[in-house]
């Protein structure tokens, strides 16, 4: 009787297990890469030297260039192979500003709150005229303000209401939204989208060319300056600038066949609004600007940063991880995206200074132009791996075992995207499990948009982008002026350099390579907009 219960007990237990083999993880490599990231911890360093010193880092800027040259370093000093810059392009004219002033002189004095849009001319020198409110939304509005606007400041929006903040500015995923994350059956649930009011979808080529006609006509009138109440996407209205966050982007275009605009600066709504009340009521009201920019034409290619761990036994092969060095440059580009890259950059310190053995090469990359539509690593794809447009893979397509991005924010991982890799989750939910204490246990079949990976997705590459506690990346930091050091805390990137160096280290030493989807279908040209929020389903820059 008891050797019969024996055999059903038996019998029970192995009709209970799993159907794919247990994925092996080796706990003491992750035990040490724990101890590595929380007790010698450098990457509050990294992210130091990434946004104070060498922030902010649009592409095609000085500060860009002087960002990669300092992590090349980096991977140099700390022993990585193959360390260099890798060409990519064209990207277009660059730009940076390296002086802004905005006053309110009458009918009392005020600084005003701001800085100018990117790929938009100085002053020379500071200017003040009259100021006309001129919200130019459509082509049909040119005739209505034609032969108006000469000699003129113009206020570019209308001004529109502030609203009281009554909901903390930060905050962490709960554990409802995590589930929604993970439950399919729910179409877009709110926490995958953690940006208050989210602008529609676009035709974002339609609203490109209605910049560039807008821009022409604004220089034909003679128009002095623009100010705007801080800018979204190609110029539409933000609607998250208040409190004295500005949230802007560009006014002009890095397409050297686009026109260059006047001046254009954006203001916080409470500055701007003050001025238009003044301006629609035809009291006195002068302001004085000045900025100081300039355009960078003799190089208009961009770079990747790279560096490499090379692999023991299968050095051909690799895993890759990164984030992208660019960012916009209202404030030191720090939770978009110092730091994704300062703790990939810490992953490559952790594996190096542990001299852990791992079959696979690890291969960093930081990319550029990400902002502009993910621009770099696309070209990086492209040239590696395969064309999307004709889905003809070249030798080192098949020697890609993973691509891991940290791209949204500073807030610590909660778990990761498997974009649509029914074949990865048990995997990634093993390689999880030992940082359940640290929070992070979800793994969520839905693809994620917005950020790098999907360069490597277009050609049927495996590229993950790890889930992240939002924190105030929608609601203060994301592309605006308060995207700065302070906004991070330093625990949240040791935990996330500890989980990504673990899932860097098991892909690495993986026994087969990760499971892959079917290859996609070729994709015709498309233009990509600029401005997809990160984490979101619409296009990558703001």
């Amino acid at each position: 009787m008891k050797r019969r219960i024996f055999i059903l007990a038996i019998l029970c237990s192995l009709a209970a297990s799993p159907a794919h083999p247990q994925e092996r993880v080796d706990l003491a490599a992750v035990h040490r890469i724990r101890t590595e990231a929380f007790e010698n911890s450098n990457v509050m360093e990294h992210l130091f030297y990434l946004t104070d010193v060498h922030g902010p880092r649009l592409t095609g800027s000085p500060q860009l260039r002087a960002a990669g040259e300092w992590v090349v370093q980096q991977l140099n000093q700390m022993g990585a192979a193959n360390a260099r810059l890798e060409k990519w392009g064209p990207f277009g004219r660059g730009w940076s500003y390296s002086y802004f002033s905005a006053h309110l002189q009458e009918p009392g004095y005020s600084s005003l709150i701001g800085f100018p849009l990117a790929w938009t001319p100085g002053t020379n020198g500071r200017i003040s005229g009259e100021l006309v409110i001129a919200p130019i939304e459509k082509e049909e509005d040119f005739e209505k303000y034609r032969g108006k606007l000469t000699g003129k400041i113009v206020l570019l929006g209308i001004p529109r209401e502030v609203a009281q903040e009554t909901e903390a500015a930060s905050r962490r995923y709960s554990d409802k939204e995590l589930e929604e994350i993970t439950d399919t059956r729910i179409p877009s649930p709110k926490a995958l989208f953690d940006f208050p009011k989210r602008e529609p979808e676009r035709d974002w080529e339609s609203m490109r060319r209605f910049r560039r006609k807008r821009n022409e006509f604004l220089v034909k009138e003679g128009v002095l300056a623009v100010l705007t109440p801080g800018m979204g996407s190609l110029q539409s209205s933000s609607h998250r600038s208040q409190s004295g966050t500005v949230f802007a982007a560009a006014g002009g275009s890095q397409r050297p066949e686009e026109p260059v605009p006047p001046p254009m600066a954006a203001i916080t709504p409470e500055h701007y609004n003050r001025i238009a009340r003044l301006v629609a009521r035809k009291l006195p009201v002068k302001i004085a600007l000045e900025i100081d920019a300039r355009f960078y034409d003799q190089d208009k290619d961009s770079f990747t940063v790279v560096g490499e761990i090379p692999g023991k036994r299968k050095p051909d092969e690799v895993v890759m991880v990164g984030g992208h060095l660019d960012s916009w440059h209202g404030g030191t580009g720090a939770t978009d995206n110092a730091a994704g890259c300062a703790v990939a950059l810490e992953v490559m310190r952790i594996l190096k200074s542990l001299n852990l053995e791992m079959d696979r090469t690890v291969r960093l990359a930081l990319w550029t132009g990400e902002e502009q539509g993910l621009l770099g690593s696309k070209a990086y794809v492209k040239e590696h791996f395969a064309d999307p447009e004709v889905m003809a893979p070249k030798p080192e397509h098949a020697k890609l075992a993973a691509y891991f991005n940290h791209d949204n924010g500073g807030g610590k991982v909660r778990g990761i995207y498997a974009q649509d890799n029914l074949m990865v989750v048990p995997i990634f939910k093993a390689w999880l499990e030992p940082f359940q204490d640290l929070g992070a246990d979800t793994v969520s079949l839905r693809n994620t948009s917005g950020t790098d990976h999907l360069s490597f997705n277009d050609v049927g590459l495996p590229g993950f982008q790890f889930i992240q506690d939002p924190l105030e990346y929608g609601t203060r930091t994301h592309h605006s002026n308060m995207d700065v050091y302070d906004r991070i805390p330093a625990t949240d990137l040791m935990q996330s350099a500890a989980i990504m160096a673990s899932f860097v280290y098991n892909a690495a030493t993986r026994a087969e390579m990760l499971p892959r989807k079917p290859l996609p279908k070729p994709k015709p040209k498309r233009e990509r907009g600029p401005g997809e929020a990160k984490g979101t389903p619409a296009p990558s820059d703001q």
